[in-house]
């Protein structure tokens, strides 16, 4: 194979995108004119075949990522995550120098490939901005392509970040506030994409789901939003800290309720981004779970989205018209890598329950059943784990204690599911999910060959 050195110019950030352009999380670029295209939720890829001559060029383009401390650092784990665990590497990649635009800063290397009868080049593109980081892998076999390589590389460019957390791109004429994921997140998965088109962000007070130009802001707990109050102090309280310090010129705010069991707490209002300096219709919702707080450009957006009015809502509405935005809550999901639990230590749940006991004749107390149990699960440094469960049945003057303990290896089934070798005697697979809390995870898990009643058990740290 001839050199590849006039392949590795530094030509990023060179705005020569006069055809059409594309985009994919962080990066615009001009794709190549006829190639194949593959869209999933963490990569874009691009690849050309030419049967007869047994030449092929592939261009992936990953979803940004935590980044480390430094840009080679940030080089060498993405080489050894999108290049060593896929491909036979001899050699150490041959490094460019740097290049720097703006805040982005990029670096390249490559080296020669051999899996089986699949051999050509690698080459990766790393570029950091603080804590964020994007990857682009071109893998080839023949230098045909390079000029083709030349022109997709130099139509490279990064959107605007202002802030650490937060991507301003231009929609329609309009700028609209993106969050991206919560930077220095000690897990695999901080993006979860839903079916029907919502996308999840973990971020570092709240989780973000979006679709088109909506937002829903699932609220981490944070102190003086829950106590015992009225509707209307408690949810202009909640207001005041949760949504207030990000807006501006605040009308037409009002609060709500609906007199039902598990009371449903609502704020609303039009009010102006700090950010984008647009005017946006807010709600500021409570029921099932914690605050969430819902934008839309304006509150015909919100009826359309979630089917009601909160203008009409007041005490004997019908609370099943807020069922659609109660559900966001479970929108708090992500999935778990087996190496997110390495090393991690306990993770415990504690159950407790209570039955108390009538005389169907007299109806005198007929005495209580207490139940509690002690489920935990430690996690080594590898993929070793060491499982108990201690439960105790109290009735009637006795006390009955079971329990049971094993160990073992696990392993991810998929992103959604982990084998554990030895639980009561046997291998087990549990669906598995992770919510997120404010620095932390909560894991969820159940029998997937038995899910009973469907309802997961929440183990925490």
């Amino acid at each position: 194979m001839h050199s590849i050195g006039v392949l590795l110019m530094p030509l990023f950030f060179i705005s020569s995108l006069n055809a059409q352009i594309d985009s994919f999380d962080l990066v615009t670029f001009k794709p190549p004119i006829g190639w194949e295209q593959q869209t999933f939720q963490d990569v874009r890829n691009y690849y050309t075949v030419n049967q007869k001559n047994k030449e092929w060029c592939k261009i992936s383009i990953f979803k940004s990522a935590t980044a480390t401390s430094t840009l080679k650092q940030n080089f060498d784990l993405s080489w050894q995550q999108l290049v060593k665990q896929n491909l036979h590497v001899n050699n150490e990649p041959e490094m460019q120098k740097p290049i720097k635009e703006q805040e982005w800063e990029a670096i390249s290397g490559y080296a020669p490939f051999n899996e089986g009868e699949l051999n050509g080049v690698a080459l990766l593109v790393n570029a950091t901005r603080k804590n964020t980081m994007v990857n682009i892998l071109v893998m080839f076999n023949s230098t045909v392509y390079t000029s083709l390589i030349d022109d997709f590389l130099s139509s490279v460019q990064f959107k605007q970040l202002v802030s650490d957390s937060t991507l301003l791109i231009q929609n329609n004429n309009q700028w609209m506030q993106i969050e991206t994921p919560v930077a220095n997140s000690k897990f695999t998965f901080n993006t979860t994409n839903f079916d029907d088109g919502w996308t999840a962000i973990e971020k570092e007070d709240w989780v973000e789901v979006s679709k088109n130009n909506y937002k829903v802001l699932l609220h981490y707990p944070k102190e003086g939003t829950i106590f015992p109050a009225d509707t209307d102090p408690l949810v202009r309280t909640a207001w005041n800290i949760l949504v207030a310090p990000r807006y501006s010129n605040l009308t037409n705010f009002r609060t709500t309720y609906i007199n039902t069991f598990n009371r449903p707490y609502i704020g609303f209002g039009n009010a102006v981004s700090n950010v984008t300096k647009q005017q946006v219709f807010l709600v500021l919702f409570k029921r099932s779970a914690g605050w969430i707080e819902v934008i839309t450009p304006t509150k015909a957006d919100f009826v359309s989205t979630f089917h009601f009015d909160p203008e009409s809502i007041q005490w004997d509405s019908n609370a099943d018209v807020l069922q659609t935005l109660d559900n966001m809550s479970g929108r708090n999901k992500f999935a778990v890598a087996a190496a997110d639990l390495f090393g991690t230590g306990k993770w415990t749940d504690r159950f407790t329950s209570n039955t108390y006991y009538t005389n169907i004749y007299t109806g005198q107390s007929a005495g209580m059943q207490t139940y509690a149990s002690t489920q935990w699960f430690n996690f080594d440094g590898s993929n070793h784990y060491e499982w108990q469960l201690i439960a105790t049945n109290s009735f009637g003057g006795r006390t009955g204690v079971l329990q049971s303990k094993s160990n073992g290896v696990f392993e991810s089934v998929n992103n959604w599911q982990i084998r554990f070798s030895d639980i009561s005697g046997k291998p087990k697979v549990y669906d598995v999910y992770f919510t997120a809390q404010k620095g932390k995870r909560v894991l969820w898990m159940n029998d997937a060959q038995y899910p009973g009643s469907g309802v997961f058990t929440g183990f925490s740290k």
